[in-house]
């Protein structure tokens, strides 16, 4: 599952084949994990909640970019990075 992005030690990915509608993102934080969609909100897993919201800012600033990834990961096709959140 390709990196996209990593913060505040959060690794973001999103898988680029067999993907799965909602689109939505991977987090991991310390042991932690949650799948996330664009919306900011968590279908599977847990962050904690300071970790959660700086994913959901991060999405919220990224919503282009990501869901620009995700026609690519439809596609098969390969991922590109997106900025961290400073």
């Amino acid at each position: 599952m390709p990196t996209i992005s990593m913060f505040y030690g959060i690794v973001i990915s999103m898988y680029n084949n067999n993907e799965h509608n909602p689109p939505h993102i991977h987090a991991e934080y310390q042991g932690d994990n949650a799948i996330i969609s664009f919306d900011g909100e968590v279908m599977r897993g847990s962050l904690p909640k300071k970790q959660l919201r700086l994913v959901q800012a991060w999405i919220e600033i990224h919503r282009d970019e990501l869901l620009a990834n995700w026609e690519l990961a439809m596609n098969h096709e390969p991922l590109y990075r997106i900025d961290p959140l400073r």
